[in-house]
């Protein structure tokens, strides 16, 4: 079922499908109005699945995390199902190689660093509403090989596996499809069987990119458990101009402090673009609607407010009260007084290695706002650089290690308006 040919004129009884549709969550369901006649009815049990391929989700992540806590305050039960085993074989979709394998060392370590994240969102414990964390591994690696063929490869089809979006695009692009990789789907589908038999579990929610992989396990476990299922996926996450959200210089939006300071993930917030400053505060924060449609009404200069509210709020929810505090007022200091604070994104370099200080452009390729030296030069040469909130023309201009903040011993360096980092000789 469609969201565009559906939804709209759908009028939810439920919550938590209510919830979900004032927001923008959803883009298609299996079966609408029998999940709302089940939400309603009462505790609906529902999963996401996270494969460990790094040590920290990204942003990409967050609108179904954000689901699973909705899922949760209207009353009912979310799994974070990590993929300690499906991580293993790699999802094919929206790839055009296949993922490197890793150890079981690396997927473990990631694992294990992942999942501090979700008792961020969600409220884990024993109650009947409380958030439950399981590993795909504790089944799949039970699971011979001639028996995982002969209980669950009977009921999937190659032809019609050959026409679902992460096989058939690859295909198109004469890219290579490995076995192993088509196993995939199969392994996603068996982890909904497994959790409608041991939690009840009677939903699946994913991306839009997964739908395939979601009818799939929707219908093992039809088939297999004689039990109704559902599946949900939200829109793919875009910009208003059509740009994939969340992507900055230095690559990926990470979730984990370590890997993206606060500083830095409430900055990424408080450059939304004007037009999807409501869309986010609905997606990505708690606030009330009513609060919300007044933020987005906001025209001109003063939508900037709106733009640190939902700054404010996601950082909130990720990183805590302290670290959203401290990340505005840095911006403050930085932005409208002119100041320097030490909450900014800081890189260290070796003081032995620049005896006399650092280069324009050293500078900006040692603080990651350039990739390279050639974009650097340009960056200069456009008037797009600041060093200690002067503008710089000249790459090959040192800057000597004196000339740094006399308490903090740094060097201040500016990319246009918004991008600011510390550079700390040591």
């Amino acid at each position: 079922m469609s969201a565009e040919t559906d939804l709209a004129s759908f009028r939810p009884k439920s919550d938590f499908l209510q919830v979900l549709k004032e927001r923008g969550f959803i883009h298609q369901v299996t079966d609408l109005e029998a999940l709302d006649e089940a939400a309603r009815a009462g505790v609906v049990t529902a999963y996401v699945g996270y494969d460990c391929t790094a040590d920290s989700l990204h942003i990409g992540h967050l609108i179904s995390i954000m689901m699973l806590r909705w899922l949760q305050k209207t009353g009912h039960r979310p799994i974070a199902l990590m993929g300690g085993g499906t991580t293993k074989v790699g999802d094919p979709t929206d790839k055009d190689q296949q993922r490197p394998l890793l150890t079981d060392a690396v997927i473990n370590t990631n694992l294990a660093s992942i999942k501090g994240t979700f008792q961020k969102f969600l409220r884990f414990g024993d109650g009947p509403t409380d958030a439950v964390m399981v590993n795909n591994a504790d089944w799949l690696e039970q699971l011979g090989y001639v028996e995982f063929l002969r209980e669950f490869g009977v009921h999937f089809t190659i032809n019609r596996m050959l026409t679902f979006d992460s096989v058939r695009i690859r295909l198109e692009r004469e890219q290579p499809l490995s076995f192993l990789e088509f196993n995939y789907m199969l392994m996603q589908a068996t982890d909904f069987l497994e959790l409608n038999r041991r939690f009840d579990c009677s939903l699946q929610m994913g991306g839009s990119d997964q739908w395939g992989n979601i009818i799939n396990g929707v219908e093992l476990v039809r088939r297999k458990g004689g039990r109704q299922a559902f599946g949900l996926t939200t829109p793919l996450l875009t910009t208003s101009s059509g740009e994939k959200m969340g992507k900055t210089v230095g690559g990926a939006v990470w979730l984990n402090a370590d890997r993206l300071s606060p500083y830095d993930y409430w900055q990424m917030w408080r450059n939304t673009e004007d037009a999807d400053v409501g869309r986010f505060l609905r997606l990505f924060t708690d606030l009330p609607l009513a609060e919300i449609a007044k933020l987005e009404a906001l025209a001109g200069a003063e939508i900037n407010e709106a733009k640190k509210v939902l700054a404010g709020e996601a950082t909130r929810l990720l990183h805590g009260e302290n670290e959203a505090v401290a990340a505005e007022l840095a911006a403050r200091l930085n932005f409208e007084d002119g100041r320097i604070s030490a909450d900014l994104p800081t890189v260290t370099v070796e003081r032995s290695s620049y005896p006399h200080g650092l280069s324009n452009t050293d500078l900006v390729v040692l603080a990651g706002l350039a990739p390279s030296n050639s974009e650097a030069r340009r960056k200069i040469a456009e008037g797009a650089v600041r060093v200690n909130d002067s503008k710089v023309s000249d790459p090959r201009e040192v800057t000597p290690w004196s000339a740094a903040h006399a308490e903090l011993g740094v060097l201040k360096v500016q990319l246009g308006k918004k991008k600011i980092v510390l550079v700390k000789p040591i």
